[in-house]
């Protein structure tokens, strides 16, 4: 288990937490809202390793903290009613759901595969100075232990994950203390979770009213589809030999596996790459084609792992 290093929000604090960031550690700073557990969002590694510190059950899409609208654009692809929300509440709690940049190079894993991205801009000085000092976008969910109490303060960070990450930048006490506003613009504007800015000041901006998350227009939150990131193969898991004709994708020690989530039995990376095999077996497959996943445990990320595969191998419509 590492050490947790404690910096300060100095300049020099700053500069050790991005450096640390450009080798692909895990960094928690604080916002507004709460302390966010940050880690390169270019960088599938380092993505991975944020659901391994925080235990998280399942592949959701995690939010992308820029520093200003500018560095919001080259992410998401921004309309007028974007626009408008953001000169009005950024920086501050409020994230926008909207289409993904196909240029931008953010990991799959930051989307959950979809084709929208979840960006903010945060308005803590902390955050703000990390954010420029690292000179890149940054995925940051709460900096807890999943299902625990979002933390406000340093020491709440490290009750929970000290060993799990390699600093945290210690910013005080946050102010807001609730999760940022989630509204998705990728269609009717919809709140996906309330937070930090009323729907009420929400729907001033927008001139409408605000289609509720869970309505057949949009689920509540992204990755809740049975049937979620499905290639166009046919998908079957548990496979200790492949069928005739079909992709095999290892794990471990699979001889004769075209591809693999890691060879070397590794969780982490297996996560790291499961949205690029699921591609590259798709790829392989062709239309009609068949792919056929080993087996990986059910402990750790392998829950989250098993999660998305059985989404992608849910019979479709």
């Amino acid at each position: 288990m590492m050490e947790t290093e404690t910096l300060p929000a100095t300049d020099e604090g700053l500069a050790r937490a991005a450096g640390l960031l450009r080798a692909g550690a895990l960094v928690a700073f604080p916002t507004e809202t709460v302390y966010g557990l940050g880690g390169d969002a270019r960088d599938d590694h380092a993505v991975a390793a944020i659901f391994a510190a925080k235990g998280r059950p399942s592949f959701n899409p995690l939010i992308v903290h820029v520093p200003d609208l500018a560095a919001a654009r080259r992410v998401a692809v921004f309309d007028a009613r974007a626009e408008a929300v953001a000169a009005a509440f950024w920086p501050g709690p409020l994230t926008l759901v909207l289409p993904l940049r196909a240029e931008a190079g953010i990991s799959p894993l930051v989307t959950a595969g979809l084709a929208t991205v979840a960006v903010r801009v945060p308005a803590h000085p902390v955050a703000q100075g990390l954010l420029r000092a690292f000179g890149g976008p940054l995925a940051a969910p709460s900096a807890n232990p999943s299902g625990k109490v979002s933390p406000t303060r340093a020491d709440h960070v490290l009750a929970g994950l000290s060993g799990r990450v390699a600093a945290v930048v210690d910013g005080g006490a946050c102010a807001v203390g609730v999760e940022s506003t989630i509204l998705g613009l990728d269609g009717p504007p919809a709140l996906l979770r309330p937070g930090g800015v009323t729907v009420e000041a929400l729907e001033a901006v927008l001139g409408a009213p605000l289609v509720a998350g869970g309505s057949e227009v949009r689920p509540n939150a992204p990755g809740q589809l049975a049937s979620h990131y499905a290639p166009g193969a046919a998908v079957r898991l548990g496979v200790a030999a492949p069928a005739a004709g079909e992709v095999f994708v290892g794990f471990g020690a699979c001889p004769g596996a075209e591809l693999s989530l890691s060879e070397a039995g590794d969780l982490v990376e297996a996560a790291a790459r499961l949205f690029h095999i699921l591609r590259a077996a798709d790829d392989l497959a062709g239309p009609g084609g068949r792919i056929g996943f080993a087996p990986v445990p059910e402990v750790g990320l392998g829950r989250a792992i098993n999660d998305r595969l059985r989404r992608a191998a849910a019979p479709r419509g």
